[in-house]
């Protein structure tokens, strides 16, 4: 029963986290003349704010391209997921004499591996793409004015690295 309840909590978790996650990336800024320019122009347009100063830059701007291009979903991220839920939803669902489709725990079991390796390795890609912009950002302070103050890395306490977004802040 606590195994049931726990594995609930993490199916429940890394559903709802992606609407938490898109709430923060949406509120990054990027300090350019003194002035706090929106760096995200929704969840789908991540870094678009920047666009203005990146695309007088053609390497800036061919690195900000590929950053939104590697941005969209995948199908892989759809093709895993998509069966980890429902193994989920058919072992909460199933009562244990009803044996049909397999064994319960097994699907419970089975279910919350596919939702977690598909979450695990959105963020992963995510965290990697990250470095496109960087370096977009990089390339256009080497070459032009204004500078851009804008760090991916770099979190709302000044400290450096990426987390997983487990622990939020008010």
């Amino acid at each position: 029963m606590l195994m049931n309840k726990f594995l609930l909590l993490m199916f429940t978790r890394c559903i709802f986290h992606q609407h938490v996650y898109a709430d923060e990336t949406c509120s990054r800024v990027a300090t350019i003349n003194y002035q706090e320019v929106l760096v995200d122009a929704g969840s789908n347009k991540r870094g678009e704010g920047l666009r203005y100063y990146l695309e007088k830059d053609p390497i800036s701007e061919s690195l900000l391209n590929e950053y939104q291009l590697q941005n969209k979903p995948s199908e892989w991220n759809a093709s895993a997921s998509t069966p980890g839920s429902l193994m989920i939803l058919a072992g909460i669902v199933q009562s244990d004499e009803n044996t049909l489709i397999g064994d319960k725990t097994s699907l419970l079991l089975g279910g919350a591996v596919l939702v977690t390796l598909s979450y695990l390795t959105s963020k992963t890609v995510q965290a990697k793409n990250e470095i496109l912009l960087k370096q977009a950002v990089d390339q256009y302070n080497k070459r032009n004015n204004p500078r851009i103050y804008f760090s991916p890395f770099r979190d709302n306490n000044g400290g450096s690295g990426l987390g997983v977004g487990l622990q939020q802040g008010f």
